[in-house]
């Protein structure tokens, strides 16, 4: 329940003004008409914010996870399959839901409602919380009737999405660590652990292995330069995300992350996956196809990928088969096309796209399951060549130093 304030006049027209607490302004204004009062302007009260709060979600923080949208997509599924009135449903998340920001953004949705505007239009105001896949899918829903099933799919296609990307963390979470490990130790061995043995071997005047030299010189320029290493590493991170934000920057690293070794098969393989999952609910939900494939190609979150699909919207728009200009991308592999071809025949293509997302995730869930074994011998080749490195170039003096030591 929100607070609303109210200025009205009564029976005798005497300006009145109060606080009620209610669902929603109409709410508010049917308590006053019922209690002979006549509105005039009504207005929730918003709950104060701290200063620290308001800059973090202005900033971006607080951002509705995938977890929110799926709870959300449940929540309007079950509404809307029990006839509940969709801004009485719409009030009642906002009251409930765990995450601030999506409650407000789900108050503002109300008050679009209430002014006469679709569901969908309120939801595309928001288009960096609802993705252009989730407003297209509402809008059919509304425009059939059929608004619940709309949300049962969305929330099914979510929790899948959420369950793909969840295995490509775990996949990653151990190269990762062990990543950030190295680089914590070569730190601290180039800045603290050799310039104490190159202490020692200066006042010993012996002739060093070029091993040793190198670890000296590498270990004087991070002793020396190491703040301005870590302000240019600041700023080359900052300038990157500053690109990639860009629309060409956005492409090309969409690009290059698909040409990664390991990894880059598994990402293009899940995002061809979340392509083929989104086309196929979005052809058995009526979207005309050319407006499927311009949806798809802003949901699948690669901006490489979505160039290649606006390019199969434009062959079909041209008049080319779906088949055609899919396999003018070279983004399928030849099964896939036998696939897609046999459902443009028969009619089923939502169906084969079905049949295709299920082969891209069954190669993902295999791929993730042996990714370590793919990643752990380039990890211990790293190690290894780095702890001969360092072997050498520490003891190889050392030994030296105990010849010195023997008496002769």
């Amino acid at each position: 329940m929100a607070l609303y304030q109210y200025k009205a006049r009564n029976s005798r027209g005497d300006a009145v003004t109060g606080k009620v607490e209610a669902g929603s302004a109409d709410a508010v204004a049917s308590q006053l008409i019922n209690s002979g009062i006549t509105p005039i302007d009504i207005r929730e009260i918003k709950a104060k914010q701290d200063a620290w709060g308001e800059l973090f979600r202005r900033l971006g923080g607080g951002k509705p996870t995938l977890d929110d949208l799926i709870l959300f997509c449940r929540q309007m599924y079950t509404l809307s399959k029990a006839g509940v009135p969709i801004i009485r449903g719409i009030t009642g998340l906002a009251d409930t839901t765990r995450n601030a920001v999506l409650s407000d953004i789900l108050r503002n949705i109300r008050s679009e409602l209430e002014s006469g505007r679709e569901l969908s239009l309120a939801m595309g105001q928001y288009q960096n919380v609802f993705t252009p896949l989730m407003i297209s899918m509402v809008r059919v829903g509304e425009n059939s009737g059929q608004l619940d099933t709309a949300f049962l799919q969305l929330s099914q296609y979510l929790e899948l999405e959420r369950d793909t990307r969840g295995r490509v963390k775990m996949a990653l979470r151990y190269p990762t660590f062990v990543l950030v490990a190295i680089s914590i130790a070569v730190a601290i061995i180039n800045v603290f652990v050799i310039p104490a043995f190159a202490k020692v071997f200066k006042g010993a005047h012996l002739p060093l292995p070029w091993q040793t030299k190198l670890l000296i010189g590498i270990s004087d320029f991070f002793v020396a330069y190491w703040p301005y290493m870590l302000v240019s590493l600041i700023l080359i991170i900052m300038g990157v995300r500053y690109y990639v934000q860009t629309e060409h920057g956005r492409y090309r690293w969409d690009g290059f992350k698909l040409r990664l070794p390991v990894t880059g098969g598994i990402i293009l393989r899940a995002t061809l996956g979340r392509f083929a999952r989104s086309f196929a609910m979005s052809m058995r939900a009526g979207v005309p196809l050319v407006q499927a494939l311009t949806v798809v190609a802003y949901a699948v979150d690669n901006a490489f990928v979505a160039d290649r699909i606006l390019a199969m919207r434009n062959g079909v728009e041209r008049g080319d088969s779906l088949t055609r200009t899919a396999s003018s991308t070279a983004l399928f592999p030849p099964l896939v096309m036998q696939m897609m071809s046999v459902g443009e025949e028969t009619g089923a293509v939502d169906d084969m796209m079905d049949e295709v997302a299920d082969f891209y995730e069954r190669e993902v869930e295999y791929d993730l399951k042996n990714i370590s074994s793919a990643i752990e011998p380039i990890l211990i080749i790293a190690i290894g060549i780095m702890v001969l490195i360092l072997a050498l170039g520490v003891f190889l003096p050392m030994w030296n130093l105990t010849e010195l030591a023997r008496p002769h």
